[in-house]
C-alpha cells in the first residue's frame, strides 16, 4: 500500500516522510508497533484494503461486551501525573550521560539515513525530548552541564542533542507550556539536519574553512529546511528554527538577514544555544573554550543575540557555569561543580590548587553558600593560562 499521510501528532510518526510505499514486512511492523493509530492510503499508487468478510449475525446475548464495558476500570483511568523528585547533581549527571548516549545514536542514525537517501526513522525522538524535560525537572543544571562534554569526533551528532537540551531548559525558563517545551526540544534536535547533506570533507575539516567552503556550509539551514518540508506536518516553529538559527538581531546573520523581532522567539533562543555549544565544545579545528569565558565573550558580541534572552540564558547556566575555572579570595583555584540554590554567586567549588604555593592541594569541595564559609569567588580564570588538563574530571563521575 502507498501511505499518503500518517494521522496524529507529527513527533509520534515513526518515519521522516509522511508519504511512502510499504514494500517490506519490516516497514509494516514499524508502523504497527508505533503509536500511529490511523493513516490514509492512496489506492492509485498502491493496493487497496481487502474486501471485508461477510458479517455474521449474532444475538445480543452472545455478543461480547463492548471494549468499554469489558475493560478493567482501573486500567481505563488516565495515568497518574508523574511527580518528579529532586535529585542530586551526581545522580542526575549519570542519567544525563545516558540521555546523551541515546541521543547521539538517534541523530547519527538520522544523518546516515539522509546521506543514503533512505526514509529517516525518527521513532524515539519524542521520548528523548521528554526524558530531557524530566531530567531538568529533577535537577536544572546536570543535563545542561553534561551537554558541553564531547570529543571532536562526536561534535556533529552530540551538538544537536546539546542544543535540544538547552532549548528545553530555556523554554522552561520562559514559562512555555508543556507542548511548547517539547516542540522547542525537537527544534533543537533537528536544527542542523542540513549538515547531513554537506560534504563530509568540509563538515569535518580539521582546519579553518576557505571562503568557498564556508559558503557551502552557510547553505545548511536552507538544505535542512528543504528536508523538513518533505514531512508536511512538521510544526512551523521547528521549520523556522532550522532555517533561522544563524540569524543575528542586528540583521547581519544568514540566510535572510532578518533583524530584531523579525526573528522568531524560538529562533533567537536557538541562536544562543547553538553558538554556546559550538564555542564550548572540542571541534576538529579547535579546543572548546571554558564555559565562563564563553559567556563573557558572547556578552561582548554586540548585535548577535537578543539581550533579554541572553540574560535569561546566563541565569539558566549560572554566572560561573559548571566546569568553570575560578579564583577564590584565598588565592586558591577551583572548578565549579554545582550551582548554589539561592544565588548564582555562591556555587560549590572543587578546590585543587594553591596559587601562593604554586602547587596542587588535596581536592576539597567548598560550598560557598554555607554560612560558615568566608571564602568567595573573585574572578574567573582562563584554563589556557594554566597547565591543567581534564578539569572536567573534578565534577564528572568517574
Amino acid at each position: 500500500m502507498y501511505v499518503e499521510r500518517f494521522c496524529g501528532s507529527w513527533i509520534q510518526h515513526p518515519f521522516w516522510s509522511s508519504k511512502m510505499l510499504i514494500e517490506d514486512r519490516q516497514t509494516l511492523n514499524q508502523i504497527k508497533e508505533s503509536s500511529v493509530s490511523e493513516l490514509v492510503i492512496d489506492t492509485s499508487k498502491g493496493l487497496d484494503v481487502a474486501a471485508p468478510e461477510p458479517a455474521v449475525e449474532e444475538s445480543v446475548e452472545d455478543a461480547p461486551a463492548s471494549p468499554v464495558e469489558a475493560a478493567d476500570p482501573a486500567k481505563m483511568a488516565p495515568p497518574p501525573v508523574e511527580h518528579l523528585q529532586a535529585s542530586s547533581m551526581a545522580d542526575e549527571v549519570l542519567r544525563a550521560q545516558q540521555i546523551f548516549r541515546r541521543g547521539k545514536q538517534a541523530v547519527k542514525a538520522m544523518f546516515t539515513d539522509v546521506r543514503l537517501g533512505q526514509v529517516v526513522n525518527t521513532a524515539g525522538l519524542s521520548e528523548l525530548v521528554t526524558e530531557m524535560n524530566s531530567s531538568l525537572s529533577r535537577n536544572p543544571h546536570a543535563l545542561i552541564s553534561v551537554a558541553r562534554i564531547k570529543t571532536k569526533d562526536e561534535y556533529t551528532y552530540l551538538h544537536s542533542v546539546a542544543v535540544a537540551a538547552m532549548m528545553v531548559g530555556m523554554a522552561r525558563a520562559l514559562g512555555m507550556s508543556e507542548p511548547q517545551v517539547l516542540e522547542a526540544g525537537m527544534a533543537g534536535l533537528l536544527h542542523d539536519m542540513g549538515k547531513a547533506v554537506m560534504p563530509e570533507a568540509v563538515l569535518n575539516k580539521p582546519g579553518k574553512l576557505t571562503d568557498d567552503e564556508f559558503a557551502i556550509m552557510r547553505g545548511h539551514p536552507g538544505e535542512g529546511h528543504k528536508l523538513l518540508l518533505e514531512w508536511d506536518s512538521v510544526p512551523d516553529s521547528v521549520l523556522d528554527v532550522c532555517l533561522h538559527h544563524h540569524e543575528k538581531v542586528d540583521g547581519s546573520g544568514y540566510p535572510e538577514r532578518l533583524a530584531g523581532d523579525n526573528i522568531s522567539l524560538l529562533a533567537r533562543v536557538g541562536a544562543i544555544c547553538d553558538v554556546y555549544d559550538a564555542i564550548t565544545s572540542n571541534r576538529p579545528y579547535k579546543a572548546g573554550w571554558d564555559p565562563s569565558e564563553s559567556l563573557s565573550r558572547m556578552a561582548s558580541w554586540q548585535g548577535h543575540f537578543d539581550p533579554a534572552l541572553f540574560k535569561l540564558f546566563v541565569r539558566m547556566l549560572g554566572i560561573y557555569p559548571v566546569g568553570s575555572l575560578v579564583r577564590l579570595e584565598s588565592q586558591r583555584l577551583g572548578v565549579v561543580v554545582e550551582q548554589g540554590k539561592e544565588s548564582l554567586l555562591v556555587p560549590k567549588v572543587s578546590v585543587f590548587y594553591s596559587i601562593r604555593l604554586k602547587q596542587g592541594t588535596p581536592v576539597t569541595v567548598v560550598d560557598l553558600a554555607s554560612e560558615h564559609e568566608k571564602d568567595r569567588i573573585v574572578g574567573r580564570e582562563n584554563p589556557e593560562d594554566w597547565p591543567f588538563r581534564n578539569l572536567d574530571s573534578l565534577w564528572l563521575p568517574s
